[in-house]
């Protein structure tokens, strides 16, 4: 019996560790999710348990080598961004993993910028707003200041991508598309990195940038395999689209974040969209993509969890929710502010606390919520339109699921095509496409991501 040839992708994400395997059509064969415990920082601060992760990628990987069915051809990494593995001259591991969500010391956040230029000029240069964290590159100043004596050992600093390709090469290499993502490292305009890693002499310690579609052919148990070098998450989600769709478009991915993804407006960011949140991302040959987010995915889930215990509704209840005409045009004719955003920093109306008195049911609150999220969801997609000419609009990701969502996009951009395309391939279709050399065209996404033409509402407003 001959043996099917398969890419193997490990896709990871915060919460979700993904594992496919993907025949030479990108049709999956196999698909495998874990949740794996977090361990915690020197700190206390909960993060990545990387021993755990290494073991569970060699435990899938042998088990597929050793399976009669499969013959692996190629493997790659897609993962989520911000996050260095630091590396000495032996290559061990430094450091714990820090988690981008943790906060970072104001005593050194105030060193990086009366050094190298405020935030304003900083944030516009890199295409990064100000997240410490989040802005991995402010990870090495931080090592570099707080603890100088781990900083001194590095020898290399890898993106979680790279670092997962090099524990099966060997070998450490850069690439755009993890640099290029709030990283505060790249300097758009200048298409280098920014002045202040050199002065640092950060540079040092990034391996040789190579395409995002590099691959480094490599023998393992007599058996060759072509092995990805990574890619970040939010790019690779967005190369399916990019590959098979020639008129421009904006690619909404929803989940923790919502991120309006532009590929087709290249201008450098202003001041004005710094303060509204907008970004840089990387297409994997560095051109850049205009997106802007908010942590729609995070704040949902608090308010939710609040409406469920409110109501006294089981958590889960508001999947069922659907989309009730009368009731939003009721809100609609009173409009206003009733829920406290937590987690989101975009400028809206501040309320001291939520109220929700007003609302009889948890339908009636729910859909008020989802209003108050659109108004934002609105802005930062129109943010990342810009001047560009954009007549479709693609949503992934989670919020695909949620009626009230959808009918609410397909309302606002009735002047748009909207689809909702379902893809639960996400980030790891992409990793597999960007090492093959396989062409595809326009029916592609149509076979692979079940695409819906969303109907705009007819409401008498």
């Amino acid at each position: 019996m001959s043996k099917k040839k398969v890419t193997i992708v490990f896709d990871i994400g915060k919460t979700n560790k993904k594992f496919f395997l993907f025949d030479k059509n990108y049709k999956e064969v196999v698909r495998e999710y874990t949740e794996l415990p977090l361990t915690t920082d020197e700190d206390g601060y909960p993060t990545e348990d990387l021993a755990a992760l290494q073991n569970w990628i060699k435990d899938n990987f042998n088990a597929i080598l050793d399976d009669e069915n499969f013959e692996v051809k190629a493997i790659n990494f897609s993962t989520y961004g911000a996050s260095f593995v630091h590396l000495d001259q032996k290559g061990n591991v430094l450091t714990p993993l820090y988690n981008y969500t943790k906060p970072m010391d104001q005593d050194i956040l105030d060193l990086f910028y009366e050094k190298h230029g405020s935030k304003l000029k900083i944030a516009r240069e890199t295409a990064s707003p100000q997240t410490g964290m989040l802005n991995s590159g402010l990870q090495l100043f931080w090592l570099k200041y707080k603890h100088p004596e781990v900083f001194k050992k590095i020898r290399y600093s890898l993106h979680l991508p790279q670092y997962l390709s090099y524990l099966f090469t060997g070998i450490c290499v850069s690439e755009f598309t993890s640099i290029g993502c709030h990283t505060n490292l790249w300097d758009y305009d200048k298409a280098d990195y920014h002045d202040w890693v050199y002065e640092e002499g950060i540079d040092a310690l990034l391996g040789p940038i190579v395409p995002t579609s590099a691959s480094i052919n490599t023998s393992y148990r007599n058996k060759k395999i072509k092995i990805g070098v990574g890619i970040h998450d939010s790019s690779s989600a967005l190369l399916p689209y990019i590959l098979s769709k020639k008129e421009p478009f904006l690619l909404l991915s929803t989940g923790t974040w919502s991120i309006s993804l532009n590929p087709f407006n290249d201008e450098s960011l202003t001041d004005e969209d710094i303060e509204n949140n907008c970004l840089n991302y990387m297409r994997i040959d560095g051109k850049r993509v205009k997106a802007s987010r908010f942590f729609m995915g995070n704040e949902y889930k608090i308010q939710v969890e609040k409406l469920c215990a409110y109501y006294g509704k089981e958590y889960g209840f508001h999947r069922e929710v659907q989309f009730d005409q009368d009731l939003y045009l009721r809100l609609m004719k009173n409009k206003n502010i009733y829920f406290r955003f937590e987690g989101i920093i975009l400028k809206r109306k501040m309320i001291t606390a939520t109220d929700l008195n007003s609302f009889e049911t948890f339908e009636e609150a729910y859909h008020q919520l989802m209003i108050e999220l659109m108004d934002l969801q609105i802005h930062t997609i129109t943010n990342a339109i810009g001047n560009s000419e954009i007549k479709n609009i693609y949503i992934d990701g989670g919020f695909t699921d949620n009626d009230v969502f959808m009918k609410l996009m397909s309302h606002h951009f009735q002047h748009y095509n909207v689809m909702s395309t379902h893809s639960p391939l996400g980030s790891a279709l992409g990793a597999s496409m960007v090492i093959s050399n396989k062409k595809i065209d326009e029916t592609f996404l149509q076979q692979h991501y079940q695409m819906k033409v969303l109907q705009p509402l007819i409401l008498n407003l």
